[in-house]
C-alpha cells in the first residue's frame, strides 16, 4: 500500500466581504475583535489613534466602523460628530457602532445613539456576540 498525501480541510469561513474600521486603543480588544471579525469573513483595519481614524474613515471605504469613545489624540465622539456633521461636504456610507465601556449619563447616550448606528458595551458582549451583531447589520 503507497503512502497517500492528506491535506487537513478546514472549513472556510462565512465571507460577508464587508469591511470594517476598528477604532479602538486597548490592544488585548482590538486582537480579539479582528480574530473573530476574519474568522467570521470580514476585513479588518485596526487604528488606535483618533485623528488617524477619522482620516481613514473619512475615505469612505468601510461599511462598518466600530467606533471606542476613549482614544488618544481625539475622542471617539468627536470622531462621531465629524463623521456626522450635516454640513460635511462628502457624508461616508459606514454604519457607525460605537463601543465603550464607559457609563455615560442619560442625557450623554442619548445624544450619542441619535448620531450612531448601534451602541454597544464592551464588557456586556463576547467577540462571537459582536460578529452575530455586526452581521444583521443591512
Amino acid at each position: 500500500m503507497e503512502p497517500t498525501s492528506t491535506t487537513p480541510i478546514t472549513p472556510a469561513a462565512p465571507v460577508s466581504g464587508r469591511k470594517v474600521l476598528c477604532i479602538e486603543d486597548e490592544h488585548f480588544i482590538s486582537e480579539l475583535y479582528t480574530r473573530a471579525l476574519t474568522k467570521g469573513g470580514y476585513q479588518v483595519e485596526t487604528i488606535a489613534d483618533g485623528q488617524k481614524a477619522l482620516e481613514a474613515a473619512e475615505t469612505d471605504k468601510y461599511d462598518i466602523i466600530l467606533l471606542d469613545l476613549m482614544i488618544p489624540t481625539l475622542s471617539g465622539i468627536d470622531v462621531l460628530r465629524k463623521l456626522r456633521d450635516p454640513n460635511n461636504p462628502s457624508p461616508i456610507k459606514a454604519k457607525i457602532i460605537v463601543t465603550t465601556n464607559l457609563e455615560q449619563r442619560e442625557d450623554v447616550r442619548a445624544d450619542i445613539e441619535k448620531q450612531a448606528d448601534g451602541y454597544l458595551v464592551k464588557a456586556e458582549l463576547t467577540p462571537h456576540e459582536l460578529v452575530d451583531f455586526l452581521d444583521k447589520i443591512k
